[in-house]
């Protein structure tokens, strides 16, 4: 049975959760149209839908770049994809440090203490995004993150440095505590 490759090739979900992901680390898409034509320029046709569908299962997410439009972003991206729209001589610290006060500004609700340990609180379905802007960030102090749907578990690397590590994440959102 000879393959004829003219047409379009079915893929399976992975496969084009990758192709999907390739070119959202590749580029800056602002809309699903226009990730559904880069798609289809590489040949793999997706109904608005199913790609609907796989943003929402990738974790895409728009967020503003630099030059101040909404672009798609997925989480552990950091700010890696967002540096390249701003000019060279920004570290990936500085963007990475703007991206996690920008987001820590729109996500952080509250940030409590004990020992090592600070639990972040931030709106529904939005705790994996700040997350990854603090993973993502050069804080020799943190340790790690874990991440649910509303709640960050943000752990100090200094036995007693919880209070604060929660000082400086409030600080970043502006609310002092």
């Amino acid at each position: 049975m000879s393959h004829d490759h003219s047409g379009p090739v079915p893929m399976t979900k992975a496969a084009r959760h990758a192709r999907i992901t390739d070119v959202l680390t590749r580029e800056d898409v602002r809309s699903q149209g226009e990730l559904a034509k880069r798609l289809s320029e590489a040949g793999v046709q997706v109904t608005q839908a199913t790609l609907s569908r796989d943003l929402d299962e990738l974790g895409a997410v728009k967020l503003r770049t630099a030059d101040g439009h909404l672009a798609y972003v997925l989480p552990g991206e950091g700010g890696e994809r967002l540096q390249r729209t701003r000019p060279d001589t920004l570290s990936l610290e500085q963007v990475s440090g703007a991206r996690l006060t920008r987001l820590a500004e729109d996500l952080l609700v509250s940030a409590e203490a004990s020992a090592n340990m600070v639990i972040v609180r931030t709106p529904p379905g939005a705790a994996q995004y700040l997350a990854s802007a603090i993973d993502h960030t050069d804080f020799h102090t943190i340790l790690g993150t874990i991440a649910g749907d509303d709640t960050i578990l943000v752990i100090s690397r200094d036995p007693q440095g919880g209070e604060d590590l929660a000082a400086a994440l409030l600080r970043l959102a502006d609310r002092r505590p």
